[in-house]
């Protein structure tokens, strides 16, 4: 009997652990439950290790079952892009796409998205993790990352996908409380809400005017009673009339709009955070990649269009 890790067996384990049981992995690879508990079996006999929990009524994996789908699923990704890359396969889009967006960007807008997604290319699973921070370039975690600002990294493709402004704002019954600032510096004597988030400056709130040879920048540093990692939070401090915030504007939009939020210091500018794909090169012929950051910046491109909110 052949021994080690056999290259049928990725697939095999990458349906049995997505159909959830043994039988209905069956039914999905048109053979007998027998015959999946006798293959799964005999991978265990080979690896040495048990990779699946059974019961009676469901399955879940072990330990290292857990290990052995998140490679196996990787290795799978990997030749359905040798097969592109060969002209082998359709450019179809499928397989495993993992991807990475920050907490609240990524709940309010990049998982509707990926909804939509998944709908009209079925055969793409798409795993999203959001995060405080972007996760290193250098890792191979993720296929496409959607994060404000283009990465200091050429060896990655980042890809355009919408102008993204942050704005600083109140809301009215703050100001109406405390005052509205005139100047950068009249900052420092009011309630500001912070946000730790990667690795910029904390409290450090730099405004710029002016164009060109006349531009000007201040940088102000503030201070408030309320600090968060979560964007959301900040956002709903804000709305409850806590103090001044500095948000993205496709954060804030609707806000503003319906006038929960307005805009403070609007004739100064404040650093941009326009929202970038951002992946490896090797995934720029992958379809699955492709069709997806075109699907995001076609989605964000309409939404700029027909209003953010």
């Amino acid at each position: 009997m052949s021994s080690g890790i056999q290259p049928s067996d990725l697939g095999f384990f990458s349906v049995l652990a997505g159909a959830g049981s043994l039988s209905a992995a069956a039914r999905e690879l048109g053979i007998t439950t027998p015959a999946v508990s006798k293959h799964l079996a005999l991978m265990e006999s080979r690896v040495g290790v048990s990779l699946v929990n059974r019961t009676t009524r469901r399955m879940s994996l072990t330990p290292e079952g857990e290990v052995y789908l998140e490679h196996a699923r990787r290795i799978l990704g990997e030749i359905n892009d040798m097969e592109e890359l060969i002209g082998v396969a359709k450019a179809t889009p499928k397989g495993l796409l993992r991807v990475n967006a920050t907490l609240g960007f990524g709940r309010s807008h990049v998982a509707p998205l990926i909804s939509r997604f998944v709908r009209k290319y079925p055969d793409v699973e798409v795993q999203l993790q959001l995060s405080v921070n972007p996760p290193p370039l250098t890792e191979d975690a993720f296929d496409v990352c959607i994060r404000f600002g283009a990465p200091p990294d050429s060896r990655v493709i980042a890809r355009h996908i919408a102008p993204n402004r942050r704005l600083l704002c109140a809301a009215p019954a703050y100001l109406a409380r405390r005052g509205i600032p005139k100047t950068p510096n009249d900052l420092t004597r009011h309630n500001c809400i912070g946000i730790r988030q990667g690795e910029e400056a904390y409290g450090l709130w730099r405004l710029s005017s002016g164009r060109g040879r006349n531009a000007s920048t201040e940088a102000v540093k503030t201070r408030g009673n309320l600090t968060t990692n979560d964007g959301e939070i900040a956002v709903n401090w804000a709305l409850d009339g806590h103090g001044i915030l500095m948000r993205a504007e496709w954060d804030i939009e609707r806000h503003l709009r319906n006038g929960r939020l307005v805009q403070v210091l609007p004739q100064y500018f404040t650093p941009d955070a326009d929202i970038h794909a951002i992946y490896p090169q090797r995934h720029q012929l992958a379809a699955r990649v492709r069709a997806f950051v075109d699907f995001v910046a076609l989605s964000f491109s309409q939404q700029a269009a027909t209003g953010k909110g």
